[in-house]
């Protein structure tokens, strides 16, 4: 009796657990996209690549400060030198001296710094801030198309809800339709074709229903995947598809293109990164100057008495020439020559790129405005349709085709508009991306 009672609240502990774990979440557009900036991998990961680039600047920056190094030898083996001096005695054999240079024990502590490069540590220096703005550029990019991916995803789904719903109201048109003529069958004033006709009306949108259930299904799985849900999590997603007119002017738009897209401004940082890659294989032909040094303890024997251990020094300046390397050096140059040449080439071809992009989204937003316009009076006309075909079959001035065709006519009217809408809505976000619209308006605070 007493374990039963232990077990009564622990249970329910467990059972209030496992429901907040698993408490439905609410989320609009806007919150859709802010949790795709906090959770979506594979935006995360390319958030990941601006601490690699500001590494690549630290590592640039060191190559300016000296290094300091430390060494400790215990020799364990060794043959030492032999030298052989002449008898001073006439007629005795040469006399051999070994002489050992060396201690057992031997401590270095070394320093290096550069002088001068030839340029190259500053050219390295500047390429590194060039790649870390460009990191940056590329993970506006990224942003932009998460933001895009979420949009497109969040109103596929809202279509997937609204075909569903389209579906569900046909099947249950066709539902009420076939009542009405059973029960006209059931008194005598309906036949038995109109019956079996209506019946297979029904029957073949079912299967419709189900396939439209089942999409909705897929998109919601889709969406929460881009947000980096648990695909167990329950998640309501509130929204609707709209119109929302917005003026396009095709010049403006360009220009605002071209001025924040971040695919051009990252294209301009590689270029200037290949600029400084020519230098730096430039500053291969001119010689080197750096300052080095070196501090020695040694001792054969391992204690701490001063006089057991002697010291010697040494501070050099040394200067490297270069002469010849195979031509190496020239090899270089041409490549990063060529790989500026291909910068310029492709930056050319982006900002075409860019612009082609701009107009298409601008036509495809134009296209699906007017295909919007040209629905809005269609649903209500279809639904009156409806209204009256089924007043007159019942009276008999209608066949049963008839309440079939405008049943059929006001699905198809419903679709057109639902799809109408998805198409604008997407071609506005489209548009928003093409211009790079919006930069920071999803920035986590």
């Amino acid at each position: 009796m007493n374990r039963t009672r232990i077990a009564i609240p622990i249970l329910a502990i467990i059972l209030g657990l496992t429901a907040s774990a698993q408490e439905k979440m609410v989320l609009t557009l806007d919150d859709s996209i802010r949790l795709a900036l906090k959770q979506n991998p594979f935006y995360l990961a390319a958030k990941e690549r601006e601490d690699q680039a500001s590494a690549a600047v630290g590592q640039a920056v060191a190559g300016f400060f000296p290094s300091l190094n430390a060494q400790g030898i215990n020799v364990l083996d060794k043959k030492v030198f032999s030298v052989e001096f002449p008898s001073m005695i006439p007629g005795q054999p040469p006399q051999r001296v070994k002489l050992d240079f060396s201690r057992a024990y031997q401590f270095t502590v070394n320093f290096s710094l550069p002088v001068f490069a030839g340029g190259r540590l500053v050219s390295g220096y500047k390429t590194a801030n060039f790649n870390l703005e460009a990191t940056r550029e590329s993970i506006r990019q990224s942003r932009q198309e998460t933001v895009l991916n979420v949009k497109k995803a969040f109103y596929g789904y809202l279509l997937a809800e609204s075909f569903a719903d389209v579906a569900q109201e046909a099947v249950t048109l066709a539902e009420k339709h076939f009542k009405n003529v059973k029960n006209l069958f059931d008194v005598g004033m309906a036949s038995k074709f109109d019956l079996l006709r209506s019946e297979v009306q029904l029957a073949n949108l079912k299967p419709q229903l189900i396939r439209a259930r089942n999409g909705l299904s897929t998109a919601e799985i889709g969406l929460k995947v881009l947000l980096g849900l648990d695909l167990a999590q329950p998640v309501e997603f509130k929204g609707e598809l709209t119109f929302q007119a917005v003026e396009v002017n095709v010049e403006v738009d360009i220009a605002q293109a071209l001025t924040n897209r971040p695919e051009l401004n990252q294209i301009k940082y590689q270029k200037l990164m290949a600029s400084e890659m020519v230098k730096m294989n430039l500053g291969a032909y001119l010689p080197t100057v750096a300052i080095g040094g070196a501090y020695n303890y040694w001792a054969n024997k391992f204690n701490f008495s001063p006089r057991n251990w002697e010291s010697f020094y040494q501070v050099n300046l040394v200067l490297n020439i270069p002469l010849f390397n195979g031509f190496a050096n020239s090899s270089k140059v041409g490549e990063s020559k060529a790989v500026l040449k291909q910068m310029e080439y492709n930056q050319k071809g982006l900002i075409e790129t860019v612009k082609f992009e701009v107009q298409e989204s601008v036509l495809a937003l134009r296209q699906a405005r007017e295909s919007l316009l040209s629905q809005e009076k269609n649903v209500e006309q279809a639904q009156e349709a409806v209204r009256i075909a089924e007043l007159n079959y019942a009276e008999g001035l209608a066949t049963n085709l008839d309440v079939s065709s405008a049943q059929v006519a006001l699905s198809q009217a419903k679709t057109n508009q639902v799809q109408s809408l998805y198409d604008y809505a997407v071609a506005l976000a489209q548009l928003e991306k093409s211009v790079g619209a919006g930069r920071n308006r999803y920035e986590e605070k």
